[in-house]
């Protein structure tokens, strides 16, 4: 017999899911409480700089979310987040100071004279920062979130685009391999889905180069939506709302870059696997996306 755990969380939704992200913030809450884990939302956080505020300082990246930490270790429990992005810099920020603890104290301290000055908590090191991916896999467990499964996805081929932030964010990722994941894979297997595999699903998805060399983050987008179609993949799933944006909302204008046509519909994680829970549509946001979810739909029956 499978016995669920309890899981709680200090959650970190970011600011993707709150904005252009929407059906992000929706679907994570539907599929976290369908699977009874608790969230509190940290409110007072802050954005984490999407590795943008190291390029004027090392130290405002690692006061910001040195800040961020502490408000889950305030607490007393990990940091959740269901951004690879945000992942990828909290995350790193977080394996930076824990290193620093016993290296650089002097670093620690003035981080933490920062934050004190500004009436906040200062860093512990005390605990860890989870993916919500690596919370289904490693927390919930494979075998827990498949006994949950009320409406298998037999006959969908997800395509699982994993971007750089997750996998190669942090100098240790204990929990897949950086270059041939499978956890995304693994937990289509555990819903009933189809993974395929393609080159692209390890690399970036040109977001972080898209404001600046349009062109080139746009060509990049559409060779992994054209390896995916070519590989048979009947959707792309990512755990980034900023890979989802690139892949989703701006998959017109990408099509108009390349001059092909595409029309692959890109889901969240927490969206799939809240369709497998039998969770409708409306509830995860399914109609806000730019590409129509309405194929994925049809395939599954809903």
């Amino acid at each position: 017999m499978i016995r669920f755990q309890t899981l709680k969380y200090a959650y970190f939704p970011g600011c993707v899911a709150q904005g252009a992200c929407r059906e992000l913030y929706q679907s994570t809450a539907a599929l976290t409480q369908a699977l009874g884990i608790e969230l509190i939302e940290l409110k007072k956080a802050s954005c984490c700089g999407s590795g943008t505020f190291k390029e004027d300082s090392q130290l405002l990246e690692d006061t910001v979310n040195a800040r961020n930490i502490a408000l889950a270790e305030e607490l007393n429990l990990p940091l959740l987040t269901h951004c690879s992005t945000c992942q990828g810099v909290i995350g790193h920020v977080d394996e930076r100071l824990k290193d620093f603890q016993q290296t650089d104290t002097a670093y620690i301290e003035q981080i933490n004279g920062l934050l004190r000055k500004e009436n906040c908590s200062p860093y512990r090191g005390s605990t860890e920062v989870k993916h919500l991916l690596w919370a289904l896999v490693t927390d919930y467990g494979l075998e827990a979130l498949q006994a949950r499964v009320t409406r298998k996805l037999a006959g969908l081929k997800c395509a699982a685009f994993y971007g750089c932030y997750l996998l190669r964010g942090q100098k240790s990722i204990p929990y897949d391999n950086p270059f041939q994941p499978e956890s995304m894979e693994n937990v289509f297997r555990a819903v009933g889905a189809t993974p395929v595999y393609y080159r692209g699903r390890t690399q970036c998805c040109g977001w972080p180069i898209s404001s600046y060399a349009t062109e080139q983050s746009f060509k990049m987008a559409g060779s992994h939506i054209q390896e995916a179609i070519d590989a048979g993949a009947d959707c792309i799933v990512t755990p980034c709302p900023l890979c989802h944006l690139n892949l989703d909302s701006r998959q017109p204008e990408v099509e108009k870059v390349i001059g092909r046509k595409l029309g692959l519909p890109v889901l969240h994680l927490p969206q799939l696997v809240s369709l497998a829970l039998g969770i409708s549509p409306q509830q995860l946001g399914l109609s806000k996306h730019i590409v129509s979810t309405k194929p994925v739909l049809e395939l599954i029956g809903r």
